[in-house]
């Protein structure tokens, strides 16, 4: 069961987190074609290191080695996400380093467009980091997405090209999720194929909302 309250309100803010690689993104489009409004932590965080923006700037300063050329000015400097992936999960220290100065201006991000939003009557909240970061409480309920360790990792190596060891990597810096289904008020399995993914998440928000 959950152990943390959530939000509770006239609005449906559903909470979709999971593994990296745990199929978080197709579950998110797929709710994105029934019509709901999509707020992506992953994008948002994208954004908050966009050419010119002050946390692009941050990263330069820090590590001048992960900016590829994009015009004359320096400005116009494009972070190497796989270089600083690279970088950052290779030590907790510069991980810690990168997502102080990321995760705040990913919250306001969240706090502005669910300001926008307040008139839907559900949103979707991709969080990765979800529990981790203790952000429950800005949903009224928690989705899941679930799969085998061996799926997730085998997505994560042909989605990234990365090494069995990377990718093991990347996936050890999140919380295990094991200890994440204890907590999500829904777990939608993701080992199967896309029909039975589709049927579960047409159930789950055909749901009636005061029964979450």
């Amino acid at each position: 069961m959950p152990v943390s309250p959530r939000w509770r309100g006239p609005q449906r803010l559903i909470g979709l987190t999971g593994g990296i690689a745990s199929g978080k993104s197709t579950v998110a489009r797929w709710l994105a074609g029934q019509g709901l409004p999509v707020l992506d932590a992953d994008v948002f965080a994208r954004e908050t290191l966009a050419p010119g923006s002050a946390g692009a700037k941050a990263v330069i300063d820090r590590y001048g080695e992960v900016t590829q050329a994009a015009g004359s000015a320096p400005a116009a400097a494009v972070i190497d996400r796989a270089e600083l992936g690279r970088i950052v999960f290779r030590d907790p220290l510069e991980r810690q380093w990168l997502e102080n100065l990321v995760h705040p201006l990913v919250r306001e991000r969240f706090d502005a467009e669910l300001a926008a939003l307040k008139s839907a009557p559900g949103v979707v909240l991709v969080i990765p980091l979800l529990f981790e970061v203790g952000l429950e409480q800005l949903c009224s309920e928690v989705w899941l997405v679930d799969c085998e360790a061996e799926q997730q990792l085998q997505r994560l190596m042909e989605r990234d090209g990365l090494s069995a060891e990377e990718a093991q990597t990347r996936i050890e810096a999140q919380w295990p999720l094991e200890r994440k289904r204890s907590l999500a008020d829904h777990v939608i399995n993701n080992r199967g194929d896309r029909e039975g993914l589709n049927q579960q998440l047409m159930q789950l928000l055909n749901k009636p909302f005061d029964d979450l």
